[in-house]
């Protein structure tokens, strides 16, 4: 096992390594490369900061308005019925929309509920297995310029309404 530990501390440098190397020996102008991706980078940091910012603001509002605990609250009977804990609506909706606001419903959750409990366990496996999709569709096609979504959402949407029933599943049989 210690193995995996000292190849785990290695990989990065020598990753690294290996691509400047490759890149000099191909004589390309390494640093002037990585000048102009960083200046790509700045472009495109600057092209979807107001989406950003626009998200972050909007998540705020939905977490201090209170939408939410009404949420829970009106789905209640559909959660009962379909096994879903009822505490973890509020996350099962802004996990759609910001990861971090999520993992801080997350922390919430786990001061209430404990790390270990049912609740804790499919708060911990839902983060890992779904997705901002909303966050994720409206900055990869700003910066893609994709203007035509096609079924991408029904599918990102499935996908996470999978995530989240594997996580009910999955924590139940732990």
């Amino acid at each position: 096992m210690t193995f995996f530990y000292y190849i785990s501390d290695f990989i990065i440098p020598l990753l690294i390594f290996y691509i400047i190397a490759s890149a000099l020996a191909e004589k390309v102008p390494v640093y002037d490369e990585f000048v102009t991706g960083a200046a790509d980078g700045i472009r495109t940091v600057l092209k979807i900061l107001p989406t950003l910012v626009g998200l972050m603001a909007a998540t705020g509002m939905l977490r201090a308005s209170g939408l939410l605990d009404f949420a829970a609250e009106y789905l209640t009977g559909l959660a009962g019925f379909l096994h879903f804990p009822v505490q973890l609506i509020p996350l099962s909706i802004v996990r759609l929309f910001s990861s971090s606001a999520a993992t801080s419903l997350a922390l919430d959750i786990y001061k209430s509920y404990g790390t270990d409990s049912y609740i804790g366990l499919t708060a911990s496996i839902m983060m890992g297995c779904t997705e901002t999709v909303f966050y994720t569709m409206s900055v990869y096609f700003l910066t893609a310029k994709v203007t035509k979504t096609r079924w991408t959402l029904a599918g990102a949407l499935l996908s996470t309404f999978a995530g989240i029933a594997a996580s009910v599943v999955l924590a139940g049989k732990m």
